[in-house]
Order: structure tokens, then sequence, then C-alpha cells
């Protein structure tokens, strides 16, 4: 097994499957560095991350290019988004995108500031992951995880999804 799939953001997995890829309503009030730019309906995503285990905690955002050889791979990602978690959300993270193009979002909760079994995670698409997917380390299908951005930002939901007893889904409640 090579190193970069060691890395794959561990539970990190949807239980809903397909991609809601609608425009940002003007109402959304998008965080995060980049935030003017789905405020301006900009090129760019924006994460609607929802399923909050804990209020607390980080949430990190990683942009990638659909790509088979790059995608999820360690340092491959084309932009990196960290917020702090305050609220059990959801929270709309903005992420600028570099062009129109296809592209994947992985988002990781980091509950108590590392790596964890009691991290959650997810991507776009909400593709379901199994336990096995997390303990063989398999990446999520491209083909369910893509999505694309031309001109304005785009609103990617993605529900969190923790390892739970034998499984992996969002939290409770």
């Amino acid at each position: 097994m090579s190193n970069s799939v060691r890395n794959f953001p561990l539970p990190v997995l949807g239980a809903v499957t397909g991609a809601l890829l609608v425009f940002v309503p003007a109402s959304a009030a998008p965080a995060g560095p980049y935030s003017e730019l789905c405020s301006a309906n900009k090129p760019a995503v924006l994460a609607r991350i929802s399923g909050f285990k804990a209020p607390r905690g980080t949430i990190i955002v990683k942009l990638y290019a659909s790509n088979p050889k790059t995608f999820l791979e360690k340092g491959t990602y084309l932009r990196k988004v960290d917020m702090p978690v305050h609220n059990a959300g959801p929270i709309d993270v903005c992420v600028p995108v570099p062009e129109s193009g296809k592209y994947v979002l992985s988002v990781r909760h980091e509950i108590n500031g590392g790596k964890s079994r009691s991290d959650g995670g997810g991507f776009s698409g909400n593709p379901h992951v199994s336990l096995m997917d997390i303990i063989f380390q398999r990446k999520p299908s491209l083909d369910k995880v893509s999505f694309s951005v031309d001109g304005a930002t785009r609103v990617i939901p993605v529900i969190l999804n923790y390892i739970e007893g034998g499984s992996v889904r969002p939290a409770a409640g």
C-alpha cells in the first residue's frame, strides 16, 4: 500500500449519494478567508458542511482536481481552508477554484486538535463508505465525488460522518 493511500483522511464518509449542485443564495453567509468570493458569486465552491458531532475543534476543507492520479494524494490538494468550529453547524466555507473545471472536496472535522478515531469527515457527493473502506483506506469513487464549477459559486453539501461502533454514519441527534 502506498504512503499516499495511508494518508487518506480516515473517517470521512457519507451516507447520502449524489451531489446537490446549486447556485449560492443571496442570503448565504460564507465563512473563511475567501468568503468575499462566494458572497460575490465568483468562481468558487461553498462547502455547506453539516452533521457535526461536537461544537468544537477544527474543520479542514481541501479542494482537489478531479484527477485519478492526484485525487486525495498527500500534498496534491489545490486549496486548503481551516476553520474553528464554535457551533454544531451547518457551516458554509468558501473555497476558491483556480479555473472552471471538475473538482473534489474532502472535509475533516478534528474534534480534539489532532487526528483521532473520534474525528469525522466527508466528501463532495456524500458517498457511502463502510468501516472496511476506512480500515483498508480505500478512496471513494472519483465519479461519485466529482463536481463541476463554471463561472459562479457552487454550493456543495457535505454531511459529516463518524465511526460509531461498527459503522460509519452521521452523528446521532
